[in-house]
């Protein structure tokens, strides 16, 4: 198995080095954090396979979600273990400590992004490439792997103690052997100093202290006094006074401590083999994840360069538009110094796939030829592009001839160079290619370079490759004016400062401004004079022109964008009266609707008055209720009518004149849920259930919904204005009023989170404000959860009074998640 990217159909040629490919590779493969990151981001290449560059989008655009809110995750450790691994699946090899470390170390990092794809928040997080991508990692446990190794290694590679059982006993038992030995060494050498404090020849001892020759304890003891110790030699020091003595009575204590430092090493070996065991039996389950881990931590690199630069995600089509685009390197070079590059905008369609840039020098024609070459192998790589929108067409190859080829070890001058790549790409490019020519025709004499350039430019025009040319000829210029299918695109220049601008313009070409140019960079007046004067009288037209048609361009822009401000403000100011009309209407129509109160109150006193002196109990709350319910439709039917005259009136509709087609669309643009509108297919009025967008709606005509567009629509009348003071008198003094708009009914209400007696208490008042409003029927959403708001509000709706039927919509309206409502009328 390969942990580096494998390219399922890479391009025939990339122009790499000429395009700065490498360089931009290494740049984001500094943003990964381990070697294995790195290296899956420095193998990268651009693909002609639509799916892989799909994936490749798709996944960094969920990684760069993943780190806009905030998320991360550690890569250090990660690295290619396919060395040790193989020697891991060998039966019987123990890796050394340290080797299982760096393991147990990938190991973790696989665990923990396995547990954060297994997470709560990686379930909810809306990733589904990177989660497909994980799979060969979630898909395997790696927790009882870790919970078996973990922690028995220690940091330099040695075994702990809690390795295992038999290891910690042999230990226990080498320490106190340790202990017993030394204790007989103090011994022996208390004994040999007490000899030599009384004796006369001296101590014995060369110092008094215990120490190792061939894993035995030993005492040193000066060579003359050597017959003196009893015991077993172990060597002597380089001057040869002393001699390291083993005493005879710690020999079987010594050949004790060497026979648990052999079962020792024994043990430590064993368990070395079992752990080797238990990773390479997980082998390809480790190998796996780990290459998985490392696309992963390069998709984290290329979302942190794109969030870095804005990038897009760039669109393949049928053209070649970039909006916006800047070149990626040279951008993060500009950053470094408080600069930023000029953007550029240029598009090539189908039918007009070549492009003749021409223009000053250091205007920026290279710049722009780079950034279309760059931005189309960053799409095909898989990476998002330094763009605000990028659509370009899947290449099968891209050439490019930039810059000086001039080779002194072929013999080749710069012409020569350059003839010998033009004819080699113009042998081998099809319409699927991309070419990139930088000074055609150039390093040669003027009148036979601009015919080679002319010539060379038409075989790319009749191959159909997507082609882009910088040139100072003024030939091409005239070549791409006179030929339909190639554009004519300059790259600006400020003749008040003599300086380009670096905005590249098209449909017009652009004048060189050599001798502009040489004039700001401070060469002598007096050649300049003369430079001027050898021109010729049709280079210096065709100069002048160039001037004026950008100078006429420049003004042209100006005039369109005061024009936008202009109609910006028209814009403004119409809806400002539009909304000053509306807001008097209204007021007067409030003013109307309080006289209308007024009368009404009068009269209901006066009919009170009237019930008091009525015998019959019964026969008084009946005429009441009935008069209380006229009253309600006689100011609901005079709010209706008067609101449906002052839209029709204000709009223009009333006049039904087909010469102000603005009217009907201005009224129609305040249609909204709950208002009646008029329908011209059927001749009849209908209530607006819900705004399906700004040209389609839902209507309810009786029982029936249909969908009808806009057009359809030629009279609106806005729901009708319920006021708490009405709804109080509808309902018999309950005054019932939406927290949201309480102007109008909505044909719908959300209950979705409130519990049953809250949800309950909301849509009892929402159903008494719809029947009194004189909705047909309206919709409630309570989702679906675990059934109890479905239950319990639609027993409540069955026993409401105001309530004609209930219904479950279809199953792609909400289904069990919502309910419909069909009130009384």
């Amino acid at each position: 198995m390969t942990l580096l990217p494998e390219i399922p159909l890479p391009l025939a040629e990339t122009a790499a080095a000429a395009l700065e490919w490498p360089r931009l590779r290494e740049h984001i493969a500094g943003l990964a954090a381990s070697p294995l990151g790195r290296a899956w981001t420095l193998a990268l290449e651009p693909c002609a396979e639509p799916a892989w560059i799909d994936a490749q989008q798709q996944r960094t655009g969920e990684i760069r979600a993943f780190l806009t809110g905030g998320g991360s995750f550690d890569f250090h450790g990660l690295f290619d273990p396919t060395a040790l691994l193989d020697e891991a699946r060998v039966e019987g090899v123990a890796l050394e400590g340290q080797q299982i470390n760096t393991l147990l170390a990938l190991i973790e990092r696989l665990a923990a992004w396995s547990g954060l794809m297994q997470s709560d928040a990686g379930r909810n997080r809306s990733w589904p490439a990177i989660a497909t991508l994980s799979s060969p990692i979630a898909d395997h446990n790696f927790a009882p792997l870790l919970l078996a190794l973990r922690g028995k290694i220690e940091p330099d590679g040695s075994l702990s103690d809690d390795a295992s059982h038999e290891l910690r006993r042999i230990r226990r038992a080498m320490e106190r052997q340790h202990r017993a030995i030394e204790e007989s060494l103090r011994k022996s050498l208390r004994a040999l100093s007490s000899e030599g404090s009384t004796g006369a020849g001296g101590s014995a001892l060369q110092d008094e202290l215990i120490t190792v020759r061939g894993e035995r304890f030993v005492i040193p003891v000066k060579a003359e006094f050597r017959r003196r110790v009893p015991g077993v030699v172990h060597g002597s020091s380089s001057s040869g006074q002393t001699v390291f003595i083993e005493p005879l009575e710690t020999i079987e204590q010594n050949n004790e401590l060497v026979r648990l430092l052999d079962e020792e090493q024994r043990e430590i070996h064993r368990i070395l083999v079992a752990m080797t065991g238990a990773i390479g039996e997980r082998a390809d389950a480790i190998m796996g994840g780990t290459a998985v881990l490392a696309e992963i931590e390069s998709h984290f690199a290329r979302a942190r360069f794109a969030n870095e630069l804005e990038c897009v995600r760039p669109v393949f089509g049928d053209r070649l538009e970039l909006s916006a685009a800047r070149h990626p390197l040279l951008e993060l070079r500009l950053r470094r110094t408080g600069g930023a590059p000029v953007p550029t905008t240029l598009a090539l369609e189908p039918e007009a796939r070549q492009l003749v840039i021409s223009g000053p020098n250091t205007g920026g024609k290279t710049v722009a030829l780079k950034t279309v070459g760059l931005l189309a192998l960053m799409a095909q790589a898989g990476l998002p592009v330094p763009a605000e929108a990028a659509t370009l067409p899947m290449l099968t190859a891209v050439f490019a001839d930039i810059g000086d080829a001039q080779s002194i070890e072929s013999n080749l001058s710069s012409f020569s160079a350059h003839v010998l790549n033009v004819d080699r790409i113009a042998r081998i490019a099809t319409a699927d290619s991309l070419v990139l020519l930088d000074e055609l025709g150039s390093a040669t004499d003027p009148e036979e370079g601009a015919a080679l350039a002319v010539a060379v430019a038409e075989r790319f025009l009749a191959l159909r490759a997507w082609s882009c040319i910088t040139t100072h000829l003024t030939s091409m210029k005239v070549y791409a004016a006179k030929h339909a299918g190639v554009l004519n695109a300059a790259v600006g220049f400020d003749q008040a400062t003599l300086s380009p601008t670096y905005e590249l313009r098209l449909g017009v070409p652009g004048a060189s401004a050599g001798l502009n140019i040489a004039e700001r960079l401070g060469l002598d007046k007096e050649i300049l004079a003369e430079a001027r004067a050898q021109l010729t009288t049709q280079a210096a037209d065709i100069g002048g022109l160039l001037d004026q048609l950008h100078a006429q361009l420049t003004e042209v822009q100006r005039e369109r964008g005061e024009l936008s401000l202009r109609e910006a403000r028209l814009a403004r100011d119409r809806e400002k009266l539009e909304a000053e009309g509306r807001a008097e209407q209204k007021a007067r129509t409030k003013e109307l609707e309080a006289k209308l109160n007024t009368l009404l109150g009068e009269f209901e006193e006066e009919l009170r008055e009237i019930v008091k002196q009525i015998d019959d109990k019964a026969l008084a709350r009946k005429i009441q209720r009935d008069s209380a319910l006229r009253t309600a439709r006689a100011r609901r039917e005079f709010a209706d009518q008067f609101q449906s005259t002052v839209v029709a009136h204000v709009s223009g509709a009333d006049k039904n004149d087909p010469a102000q087609p603005k009217a009907r669309t201005e009224a129609a643009r305040e249609i909204k849920a709950g208002d009646l509108v008029k329908l011209k297919s059927l001749g009849r009025e209908a209530r607006v259930a819900r705004v399906i967008d700004a040209r389609n709606y839902e209507v309810a005509v009786g029982t029936m919904k249909m969908r009808v567009p806009l057009s359809d629509i030629v009279e609106v009348t806005p729901v009708a204005v319920v006021t708490p003071v009405e709804a109080a008198r509808r309902r018999g003094g309950v005054t019932i009023q939406t927290a949201q708009n309480p102007d109008y009914v909505p044909m719908e209400i959300n209950v979705i989170g409130r519990t049953a007696d809250e949800a309950q208490d909301e849509v009892s008042r929402y159903i008494d404000q719809a029947f009194l409003a004189g909705l047909p029927h309206v919709r409630i959403v309570h989702g679906t959860g675990m059934g109890v708001l479905r239950r319990t509000l639609r027993e409540f709706l069955r026993g409401h009074p105001n309530v004609a039927n209930i219904s479950e919509p279809p199953h792609n309206q909400g289904g069990q998640g919502a309910t419909e409502v069909d009130l009384r009328q």
